[in-house]
Order: C-alpha cells, then structure tokens, then sequence
C-alpha cells in the first residue's frame, strides 16, 4: 500500500494533508530519515513525527468504559472515541464497538477494525459468556438464582425465554450476573422481571479476558496471546 494511502486510513488525515506531512518532512523512518511518498519500509519501521506508526489494520483494543459514554460515532455528549487518540475516530475500516454498552452501564468493551474477529466475538458458536457486577436499588429476595438458571425466564416484549444465567449473589444488593447471550439491556430487563431495578452495572469479562488492572477510561492493545485468552473458555 502507498505510504499517502497508508497514513489516510489510519486517520492521519484526508490524503492532502498526509502529502503535507511528507513535504514537510514529518513522517521518517527509525532512524529520522525523511521518507518520501514512493518509499518502500517497513510498518514498524515508519515514524510521524518522531512517533511510532499506528498499528495496521486488525487493530483490537480493550476499552475500560466509564459510565456516561455512549457507544456512538455521532451521538451528543460523551463517545467513547473521546477517551482514544483523536484519529482513531478517523480509521478506515472504522474502529468499532464489539457490541454495546449503554451509557450508564460501565466495564470491559473490545473494539476492532476487523470485521471476521468482529464477528467471530457475538457469533453464539463462540460461546462467549459475560460477566456483570450488579448493585441493585432493592434487597433480592431469595429466587433469583434459581429463575435466572431456569431457562424459562421471560421478558417483557419477548416471545422466546432467555438462556440459563448464572447469578451469584455477594449480599443483599450485590450479584455477579453471567449471559450466555447478548439481548438488549438484557441484565436490566432481568432484574425488571423479577421486581427489582439495577442501580449500577459493570461488565468485568468477556469469554476467558478480564479487564484486569486497566483502570476507567484507560485502553490497551490486545494482542495475540490476550485474543487466544478471549476465545479460551470451557
């Protein structure tokens, strides 16, 4: 791939203004060689302006999403893509969400610009459980467990019963909520159906990948080994 073509899909700008940055020399290779349109280098070998190149397409990333963000490239108010570098948002193919998080719910959110890993991830032949901390606004009242495993649970505006979910309850108002699928604001409408209101959510795994020590707002490159992780589950 061209080097101009190159650096416009990573989001460095429209392809003008990445010809602009080779005119004015801000794009090198390891060394701080000024490199030219036409050069032949290296991915890992190129530098704009004395830093190292974004990484190619395939790029996949854990975000820690904190509540208030949505899940959006247009939406008003805070977006996820604030919380990255700017040109991120610029990436073609574009980076996207793994799925959703709502605003208020907070936790682990992969994002790629591989559309196959993309869906391998929400494919159910990948069996990809999530985990959930809940705190809710009621105490529980004893059944949940139990009717969350039943496989006969209901929702509201459904016509088919949800999965087996495990629920494993820490106190009165504190749960670890396991999914074996992925309907909308499934945990909320959970706990509706049951009487109670989720007062705070937070999605602390996907698969075999936890967030680990990645702190709110923070994100990191995953690389192989972490997606060999992901896909890691019983």
């Amino acid at each position: 791939m061209k080097l101009v073509k190159l650096l416009a899909n990573l989001g460095y700008g429209s392809r003008k203004q990445v010809q602009g940055m080779f005119r004015d020399g801000l794009v090198t290779d390891a060394d701080g060689e000024v490199l030219y349109t036409d050069d032949v280098v290296a991915h890992e070998a190129i530098r704009v302006e004395g830093e190292p190149l974004d990484p190619p397409q395939g790029l996949t990333l854990m975000l820690h999403k904190p509540r208030d963000y949505t899940c959006s490239t247009k939406d008003k108010g805070r977006l996820i893509y604030d919380l990255l570098p700017p040109r991120f948002r610029e990436r073609s193919p574009l980076l996207s969400s793994v799925g959703r998080l709502d605003r208020d719910t907070s936790g682990m959110l992969l994002m790629t610009d591989d559309g196959a890993l993309l869906h391998r991830i929400v494919s159910p032949k990948s069996r990809l459980d999530k985990a959930y901390e809940v705190t809710l606004a009621e105490d529980l009242r004893g059944d949940e467990t139990a009717r969350f495993a039943s496989g006969t649970l209901l929702l509201e505006s459904d016509d088919k019963p949800l999965l087996p979910a495990e629920l494993h309850v820490q106190s009165p108002r504190q749960a670890q909520l396991v999914l074996h699928e992925g309907r909308y604001h499934q945990a909320r409408r959970m706990f509706a159906a049951v009487g109670n209101h989720v007062a705070a959510l937070h999605r602390s795994r996907i698969g075999g990948l936890t967030l680990g020590d990645l702190g709110e707002g923070q994100w990191r490159i995953l690389d192989a080994a972490d997606l060999e992780t992901l896909f890691n589950v019983p």
